[in-house]
């Protein structure tokens, strides 16, 4: 997953460095409806990816007038259940734009990618977000939209508190006590709530030094309950959360998004942020700072990407998918969606588009777009994840609650996992 993107981008500039625009003709289908459901980017109603994806449904209708594209979108807390219970129900849809592809592609209900895509634009995508998208050598899930994570830090806090940004656990929670001190509302906000815990919970695992390595270990077996994830889990409950560094609310009641609000409204010292925080923050006027994530004795080894997918379900309609999809992936549009709710392209041509651009918003990313080829990722390759994701998601909080034991919960999501491995084809 970590392997650099030239042998993509020199395919890619072979072939012309430019995804399809497929909307330069009728496929020669006679009134198709492509039903998409996706998750929601937006952090208010009025910002919400519903607007994208009519306008962009709008855009591609008009030179396509016998393919209608209806669009639901869900928020994250709900998206992956939607899908699973249209297609639970017999009614998948045609596109799914969720967070998991491989269980569904092990059932056999997707298309792969090479089926559905034009050479170029398969060939467009950045190299290790498309390696994984693959299942048994196969590519199923599309990539479409990533982010990597680093530590936020609010600049005019830290000037009150007269403290600099952490490089150590050690210093991360002395600059919390400090914060704390200072009447901080959240001095570090530990978002492990059911909304998005599993991205917070493998940024920590990451961080854990002596050879902290997410959820799986290097030939993809699942490691939750190693001594050093126990060891991680335990200096969170111990050194942050039992010390009242975390702020008024639970860690496993709080989710990213009103994490992100707090920080946004100045109310939290640091926390660990994606691309979006820089627009939601800026918006308030908060003067933020980056770092990269502290790890245990020095910078974690590695930060967390995260990859979200496209996938197109199995309902006859490949030809009407394919075109559609050389229309979502072109550079006009993927860099849209990627300026308005502030993620990383995808796609090696909208990456270098944005790489070279002098416009302060994608300055702003680059040093989240450096840091994507060597990040890691969820294991989305495995048929078990969306399970062990739903998991964690539901008691990782539990770790490091008062009365929570992290080897207890995480010796129960380790042999979850396991069970859901040994029932799975990987």
């Amino acid at each position: 997953m970590r392997r650099g993107t030239a042998g993509t981008i020199a395919v890619v500039s072979a072939l012309g460095m430019a995804a399809v625009l497929g909307g330069c003709g009728s496929t020669g289908s006679s009134d198709v409806t492509l039903r998409l459901v996706a998750a929601d980017y937006g952090d208010s109603p009025a910002h919400s990816s519903k607007k994208y994806w009519d306008d962009l449904a709008k855009d591609y209708e008009s030179t396509h007038p016998d393919v209608k594209v209806e669009v639901s979108v869900y928020s994250w807390n709900d998206v992956d259940r939607k899908v699973k219970e249209m297609v639970d129900a017999g009614h998948a849809p045609d596109l799914a734009q969720i967070g998991a592809y491989a269980d569904y592609a092990a059932a056999g209900k997707l298309y792969p990618a090479s089926e559905l895509l034009s050479i170029r634009t398969q060939a467009n995508f950045l190299s290790q977000l498309s390696d994984a998208g693959e299942w048994k050598f196969t590519q199923y899930g599309i990539p479409f939209a990533a982010s990597t994570r680093v530590l936020f830090y609010n600049k005019t806090l830290f000037a009150k508190a007269g403290i600099t940004p952490p490089t150590t656990w050690a210093e991360l929670a002395a600059d919390a006590a400090v914060l704390k001190d200072k009447g901080v509302k959240y001095p570090f906000a530990l978002p492990l709530g059911p909304e998005e815990a599993q991205a917070e919970t493998m940024q920590w695992l990451l961080a854990g030094g002596n050879g902290g390595s997410g959820y799986t270990d290097d030939i993809g077996t699942y490691t939750i309950d190693s001594a050093t994830n126990v060891s991680t889990f335990t200096w969170l409950k111990d050194d942050l959360v039992g010390k009242g560094l975390t702020g008024p609310v639970a860690p496993g009641k709080l989710n990213r998004a009103d994490a992100f609000a707090a920080f946004a409204a100045g109310q939290v010292g640091m926390l660990n942020g994606h691309p979006t925080l820089i627009q939601q923050a800026a918006a308030k006027g908060v003067k933020f700072g980056t770092v990269p994530t502290p790890g245990r004795t020095g910078k974690a080894r590695a930060s967390m990407g995260v990859t979200d997918w496209m996938m197109a379900f199995k309902n006859g309609h490949r030809d009407q998918v394919g075109d559609f999809l050389d229309f979502v992936y072109s550079d006009k549009n993927v860099l849209d969606f990627s300026r308005t709710y502030g993620l990383l392209p995808v796609t090696s041509s909208a990456s270098n588009a944005m790489s070279t651009s002098n416009e302060a918003a994608d300055k702003a990313l680059r040093p989240f777009l450096e840091e994507l080829p060597s990040t890691e990722l969820y294991p989305v390759g495995k048929t078990s994840w969306a399970a062990v994701s739903a998991a964690v998601k539901q008691n990782i909080g539990q770790a490091v609650a008062p009365n929570g034991s992290p080897n207890g919960v995480l010796t129960r999501l380790q042999a979850t996992a396991t069970a859901a491995d040994s029932t799975t084809a990987n």
